[in-house]
């Protein structure tokens, strides 16, 4: 038989090419000789890996090869259709280019080490010894006592191992009979083995009942319009979403808790604040954060706040904007569905913890997404069919379907799906982000610098705001219901936050008559004047300190003096001034110009400042 190496190094180019890509651990660090190769792809952890990767057609070839050896017929032994053969050769032929089994002279071989990996029971056959009976032994079947069936039935495709009664029942004669006539043999305590000459000839000397060939499941299917339409409102919604989340924290940061993430308190004023639930939230939260666009500020008190990043991505396009927050859901390792839940331990884990990275979710993402993209445009599967699907590809790890369910929610949320089946610019998201962003970008309706404003404080946008218009609307009216059209409320509180940013009556008249298909209605106009004229009716402002006295025109004097122009004096009133430094500093400052002020607490009382003194601790005498 020829080894292993011998088989890679008569490998072609092409074939150590396709080999390395088919398993990319094998490729990092670089191999510097075939022999290293060999020793790698042939570790634990490399098969294990290969194997995580291949379908349910090559995990039966391998089984095959395991159980039958060299000289094993691979394709009667799994395959009795046509397709069944056809899936056979291709998975003999996946199989050889991941070096997972290789051929010489002798028949067919695994890789070593693949054995192990597979089990001790590879097809659900027991390992061969020379003790097994010859085949013919099943001849004396005809004759077997009821109870025989059964235990055959449990035995025959596997496992070939069980436990027998230990009372005088039917099923106990049976196993006697059996064992007697060598269609069982004893194994270690009470367990009875089924040999493997006696189950491939009751199997007819297959190895499984038939081929694997791929489910076909079945499931609904949406319009194209209508994934496009709903996909595209989605990639729309969370990017509003996100820039929400920013105008949020920048005002009001979210305190960060000791270990590392956002306090549930936290997540819920999110959530209320965006209008959204909890675990759209939670999704929001992390896609900011794992694209960078919002993080712990590093303070002693430490806090999320917006990023530098986030003023970059606010006046970007509304596709660049998606395909940073797309691409990004893609490949983070972090799981968002896992918020709220419960650890190990018993804690609830919260958002932006550390707990939350899982290496596999990225892996994750791409199957459920590459599962979508195998079908034909419009299929929009639930999680049971995308499951059914996946584990067919992956067998031996095949995702648990909360976790593919709560993709299949996010892609959703995210605008990578629409109406449940994949979109274009989701489906582009797979290959490129550019492609995913020009995509998404066809798909956009044109935007408009047009509201409708009406006499009862409402306005509508027959379509998708501009960003310059959208920018208006979030700083003068509350959103009440965004689809086809928007339909905004303006109200006193509402126009005064345009005050509060500096805006003016007449700006912000003109600013939305700009917008306006008509005039302003009057209602409208009234509400932005009246606003305009309570609008700093009270004043606030700041001051360390502030001197009172009986007499106008010495407080004139002090003001006016330039010797305390270091104070930040002002006048509040005839009898009142304001200074910015602290009241000591103002008392030494006054007393120095020859008067004599006095402090005060706030009920009026003369209060005594006591001298600064300073001391220094005692000194010991120096060594004599």
């Amino acid at each position: 038989m020829s080894t292993f190496t011998g088989f890679l190094r008569s490998r072609s180019d092409d074939d150590l090419v396709a080999l390395l890509r088919g398993r990319p651990d094998l490729a990092v660090p670089s191999p510097t000789t075939i022999a290293s190769l060999g020793v790698r792809a042939t570790s634990r952890g490399s098969l294990e890996r290969a194997l995580a990767s291949v379908d349910a057609g090559v995990l039966q070839v391998l089984e095959a090869v395991v159980a039958l050896g060299p000289d094993a017929d691979v394709r009667a032994a799994i395959a009795d259709t046509a397709a069944g053969v056809e899936l056979v050769d291709s998975a003999l032929e996946r199989a050889g280019e991941l070096a997972l089994i290789f051929r010489d002279a002798e028949g067919l071989h695994p890789a070593p080490g693949l054995a192990e990996l597979l089990g001790p029971y590879p097809a659900g056959l027991a390992p061969a010894s020379p003790t097994d009976p010859p085949a013919d032994v099943v001849d004396v079947l005809p004759e077997a006592p009821a109870g025989v069936a059964p235990v055959l039935d449990a035995l025959t495709w596997g496992p070939p191992v069980g436990l027998a009664p230990s009372n005088a029942t039917a099923t106990a004669a049976a196993v006697d009979w059996m064992v007697r006539r060598r269609l069982l043999v004893m194994g270690d305590g009470r367990h009875v083995v089924l040999p493997r000459t006696v189950a491939l000839a009751l199997r007819r000397g297959r190895t499984h009942r038939a081929a694997a060939l791929a489910p076909t499941p079945h499931f609904a299917t949406r319009l194209p319009a209508t994934v496009a339409a709903e996909g595209t409102d989605a990639g729309e919604r969370i990017v509003r979403l996100v820039a929400q989340l920013g105008r949020l924290w920048e005002e009001n940061p979210a305190g960060v808790l000791r270990s590392g993430g956002l306090g549930v308190r936290e997540l819920r004023r999110v959530a209320t604040e965006l209008e959204v639930d909890e675990r759209l939230a939670a999704l929001v939260v992390e896609l900011a954060a794992a694209a960078g666009l919002v993080g712990d500020d590093g303070e002693e008190l430490p806090s999320f706040v917006p990023t530098v990043a986030m003023d970059e991505w606010s006046v970007a396009p509304v596709a660049t904007r998606w395909g940073l927050l797309a691409s990004t859901w893609l490949a983070t390792t972090r799981t968002p569905w896992l918020v709220g839940g419960r650890d190990e331990a018993g804690t609830v884990r919260p958002a932006l913890s550390p707990d939350l990275n899982r290496a596999w979710a990225p892996r994750l993402r791409r199957s459920v997404l590459g599962m979508l993209a195998a079908q034909p445009a419009g299929a929009a599967p639930d999680a049971d069919a995308v499951l059914e699907v996946l584990a067919w590809r992956t067998p031996r790890s095949v995702p648990p379907v909360a976790a593919v369910a709560a993709v299949l929610a996010e892609a959703a949320d995210v605008g990578v799906l629409g109406a449940g089946a994949l979109s274009d610019a989701g489906r582009a998201l797979l290959s490129s982000a550019d492609e995913a962003v020009a995509t998404f970008e066809a798909t956009l309706p044109p935007s408009l610098d047009e509201i409708l404003l009406q006499g009862d404080l409402t306005g509508i946008v027959p379509g998708r705001p501009s960003d310059e218009l959208e920018a208006l609307i979030a700083r003068t009216a509350r959103v009440e219901s965004r689809g086809g059209a928007v339909t905004v409320r303006f109200t006193a509180d509402t126009v005064r936050l345009a005050f509060d940013d500096g805006a003016t009556a007449e700006g912000l008249l003109a600013e939305l008559a700009r917008f306006s298909r008509g005039p302003v209605p009057q209602p409208l106009e009234y509400l932005v004047r009246d606003a305009a004229r309570r609008h700093g009716r009270l004043r606030a402002g700041a001051a360390s300190s502030y001197l009172r006295s009986d007499d106008p025109a010495l407080l004139a004097g002090l003001v006016d003096n330039p010797k305390l122009s270091g104070l930040g004096l002002f006048t509040l009133a005839p009898t009142v001034l304001a200074a910015q430094a602290p009241t000591r500093e103002l008392i030494d400052a006054l007393r120095a110009q020859g008067l004599a002020p006095a402090a005060e607490t706030p009920d009026g009382h003369v209060l005594h400042v006591a001298r600064e003194v300073r001391r220094v601790g005692r000194r010991g005498r120096a060594a004599a």
